[in-house]
């Protein structure tokens, strides 16, 4: 191999290494991310995430303007359906970032972590539905073990799991969305954050002006922690957005359920949420399915490797 052969070589493999670490730790940021969450407790967890809509639109643009002029920003949105679609973008992912908070901060960790352990069959069930990709007896297997296992909690409680349906599905139309645009990660952000920023300006300034915000519960320290939360989300994202670009999505794929396992020993073993019978039974069930699941794009990785 000659000299610029290898040094394609070589950086590729820089590239791959430097892949991993950042969906390894990408993962692990995830996963501990709710210790931080219980910190701020007993902020209530809608000012929480206003103060959350706020300053993640603040530190997304501060980030794209470190690598983008003002009209690379911008320019973009003088497009048709542009807006629109990042606006919708934006209300999923508000609503999905809304849903785990309120998760992290009232005592359903477990029931959280069960929705992102079926997150990624829903999106590969919104793949087949909507993108019309091809079924396999792997996720047919899987998405049948999950249905089992929602079921199971069903009529053992006699309600929906809407935390972990709620995370699942608003992240699976998310992805779905995000599946159809191109610009860079952290410019869609700006876009997906801005409108709901502006919004959650105004509500931070009439609650707190009333004296019924943060500032009125006399925790200055969690207050200013609070401020925090727009870089707590942007951390894990420009991490997942750089080993996506390095690394297969099979790895991504099996590396996700690093976040939801950590979350579910956080909740058990350090916040003492109870946990009875049934969800091992059902955490059983999903956990099947995932082996199922993981088998299967496995092998569809190696088919792509080797056609």
């Amino acid at each position: 191999m000659d000299e610029k052969g290898l040094g394609i070589k070589n950086k590729k493999s820089s590239d791959y290494r430097s892949g991993v670490i950042c969906v390894l730790a990408c993962q692990l940021f995830w996963g501990i991310c709710p210790v931080y969450w219980q910190a701020l407790v007993p902020i209530p967890s809608w000012i929480i995430i206003l103060y959350r809509m706020l300053t993640m639109f603040v530190y997304s643009y501060i980030a794209a303007r470190m690598r983008y002029s003002r009209e690379e920003i911008w320019s973009p949105l003088k497009e048709k359906d542009v807006l629109v679609r990042y606006l919708a973008a934006g209300l999923l992912l508000t609503a999905n970032w809304s849903t785990y908070i309120w998760a992290m901060t009232t005592g359903h960790m477990v029931q959280a972590s069960i929705g992102y352990y079926i997150e990624p069959i829903v999106i590969c069930l919104f793949g087949v539905l909507i993108f019309r990709e091809k079924f396999t007896k792997y996720n047919v297997t899987a998405m049948a073990l999950a249905m089992i296992s929602l079921t199971v909690m069903l009529v053992h409680y006699g309600q929906i799991p809407g935390v972990a349906l709620g995370l699942a599905f608003t992240w699976a139309c998310y992805s779905a969305i995000k599946k159809s645009t191109d610009r860079p990660p952290v410019i869609e952000l700006v876009y997906e954050t801005m409108v709901y920023a502006v919004i959650a300006l105004f509500a931070i300034i009439f609650i707190e002006t009333r004296g019924v915000g943060a500032i009125s519960l006399g925790v200055p320290g969690k207050y200013a922690l609070m401020f925090l939360s727009g870089l707590i989300t942007l951390i894990p994202i420009a991490l997942f957005g750089s080993a996506a670009k390095k690394v297969e999505l099979f790895i991504i794929g099996l590396a996700q359920y690093i976040s939801p396992t950590m979350t579910l020993l956080l909740g058990i073993l350090a916040y003492k949420e109870p946990i009875d019978r049934v969800q091992v039974i059902s955490f059983a069930i999903i956990w099947i399915g995932l082996v199922f699941f993981s088998y299967g794009e496995y092998k569809n990785y190696r088919e792509q490797l080797e056609s």
